[in-house]
Formats: C-alpha cells, structure tokens, sequence
C-alpha cells in the first residue's frame, strides 16, 4: 500500500491497543475496491479521549474511525451526531468526519454481528439465546438479535444492574422478544454469545460455563484476537458449532466504505 499526500486516513481508537485487527481488516478491504484509504491503530486512553477527538476535528485528511473496547458508550458525548441506530443502542463502532470537521457516530456492530452468523447457517429467528456482556458491543447485539427475530434472549453481565437495563432497553423496543437478565446455564440455549473482553488474553477465564453444551448449540465470541479462544476451542471439543469475531468484522467492511464516503 503505497500512503501520499492524496490518502484519506482512518483511525481505529482503543485502549489497550495490541489486539486491534480491524485496522489490517479496512486496509486489506480498501485496496481491495481500490480506494485510496489507508487505516491505523490509535492508543487512546479514556481520560484523552475527548482531546484526541477534538484534534481529529482538525485533521483535514481524516474521514473517520473506528471505536472499540472501552470508548464506544463514553464516544458519544464528544459527537455532534449519532445515526438512530447508534442513538437506539447507545454505542457506536465507527464515526465519520465530515469535511467541516463534524463527527456523525454510527453502529455497524449488530448487522454485522448478524450477518456473520447466517454467513455460517446459524439462524437466529425464533431461536433461544444467552448472552454475556452488556457494554458497548453487548448493547449492539441485544438490539441486532432482537431485531432479526429471537423468541427469547437472556442477558448475563458482571453488573447485574446493568444486564436489567438492557433488557428492559431491548423489551420495550422489540415487545415480541422474550427479554430477560441473570444467570442462566448455557446448555438450556441453542445460541451463546460473548460479548465481552473475557478472551483476549490468554490466561483469561472463560466469560461463562459452558458444561453441557454439544451440536445442538452454537457458541459465537465477537473477539476478533485471538481468531480462537478459549471458549471457542472449548466449544469445538464439545461439538458446538463456533464463529468468532472475525467474520462480524469482515460483514462491516462494505458498511464502513459506504458510511464515510456519504
């Protein structure tokens, strides 16, 4: 990838920094449609983030980036703009900056968490499912599972106060949908989500017990590094089907092109 003085430059803003991939995901992507766009990590953390973006303001050749884990709630109240779906889920994953220097939020998490899924025949209308996580990403997949037609969808959090929010978050928009907080065992689901951090490092435990989970379950982990983890290998060898955060990503690449170039 040759960058000139002529590139349009993304960011991709996290903190920590080492397991970002999807900034190697939209330069592979932009090549590949022949835009001249070319993507970069960038450490940010939480106490810098609204100087950081007040700077990205000024920068006359960047177009826009990308927000994961911790800045994708806390993002919003530097914006000028959110899309309904990023104000809908209260997160956003991707902002663009429009040539005046105004920052449009957007979230592309739940339509491409969703499209991974039927990529791998996974099916999700009228299917029951456990999720773990009610963060950023979490609150995008409540409302993406929600939206593609789950009976019923049980929400699982560290914070139990937090998991009861985004339930009721998620019934009052979505009233056809079975919404509940707390514990569950993941062997009563026939799709199992992590949808937090818990995966990334290795010597992580694994965000829930999935004893008793076997072919008739799916078991997916939005983690994109590793591309396997540990619930995932634990998934496989118990004969769960499996998909992990890659493909979610790789589902966002046509929306992220044509977010920023609107």
């Amino acid at each position: 990838m040759e960058i000139t003085g002529k590139t349009k430059i993304m960011f991709v803003l996290a903190d920590p920094i080492d397991h970002v991939r999807a900034s190697a995901v939209l330069n592979a992507y932009f090549q590949s449609i022949g835009d001249d766009v070319a993507a970069s990590p960038l450490h940010v953390l939480p106490a810098d983030l609204g100087a950081v973006l007040a700077s990205i303001r000024r920068m006359r050749n960047v177009v826009g980036f990308g927000v994961t884990i911790p800045h994708k709630t806390c993002v919003i109240e530097h914006l000028d703009e959110t899309t309904p779906a990023a104000a809908l889920i209260g997160a956003v994953n991707f902002v663009k900056r429009t040539v005046d220097g105004r920052l449009i939020g957007d979230n592309l998490d739940a339509r491409g968490f969703v499209a991974s899924l039927a990529q791998h025949q996974i099916a999700v209308r009228g299917r029951k499912v456990l999720q773990v996580g009610a963060g950023g990403a979490g609150r995008a997949t409540a409302f993406g599972l929600a939206e593609a037609g789950v009976r019923e969808l049980t929400i699982m959090n560290r914070d139990g106060a937090k998991a009861h929010a985004l339930a009721e978050a998620v019934s009052q928009r979505y009233p056809e949908t079975k919404v509940s907080a707390g514990r569950a065992e993941a062997r009563a689901f026939d799709l199992v989500v992590n949808t937090t951090s818990l995966g990334m490092k290795a010597d992580d435990p694994l965000p829930l017990d999935i004893e008793g989970v076997g072919p008739d379950t799916a078991v997916s982990d939005i983690i994109v590094t590793p591309e396997v983890t540990r619930l995932l290998a634990r998934a496989a060898a118990q004969g769960a089907r499996t998909v992990g955060g890659k493909p979610m990503l790789d589902a966002q690449m046509a929306l992220v092109a044509r977010f920023i170039a609107r």
